[in-house]
């Protein structure tokens, strides 16, 4: 894990990086915030809301999110919990027409690499919701 001393995210609106969750503790580093840096060749950098059509989608194509797996401390997700997604599985559910809602403000600026501000502010919802 790389530290990072005086570091500070920006979300892809441009301000500070808020977290996405707590509970599930969520983000590659499991810090809660859907950080990034070398160490994650994922690019968990979208703050997705959980519905059951994604979870049914992601599945599908090989990550099972939905089962809990103690072993690696992964409680399993259910709809309504918010998770850090690899941007191109996001980008994948939206070339289908089964994103997810996203949170921008917990969403990290790395994710425009691969989608438009504009196909994620389709999608956004308000940040006050559940962390």
């Amino acid at each position: 894990m790389t530290i990072r001393i005086g570091y500070h995210a920006q979300n892809v609106l441009g301000t500070k990086l808020e977290p996405c969750s707590l509970a599930p503790l969520t983000g590659y580093y499991r810090t809660g915030c859907c950080d990034t840096g070398a160490e994650d060749t994922g690019l968990h950098t979208v703050c997705a809301v959980m519905t059951l059509e994604f979870l049914a989608f992601t599945r599908s194509r090989g990550n099972d999110l939905s089962t809990p797996m103690p072993q690696f401390n992964f409680p399993g997700l259910k709809p309504g919990d918010r998770w850090c997604l690899c941007v191109l599985r996001w980008k994948e559910a939206l070339d289908v027409g089964c994103a997810p809602k996203v949170i921008l403000e917990s969403t990290h600026k790395d994710a425009l690499r691969f989608v438009s501000l504009e196909d994620l502010k389709r999608h956004a919802v308000k940040s006050e919701q559940k962390k």
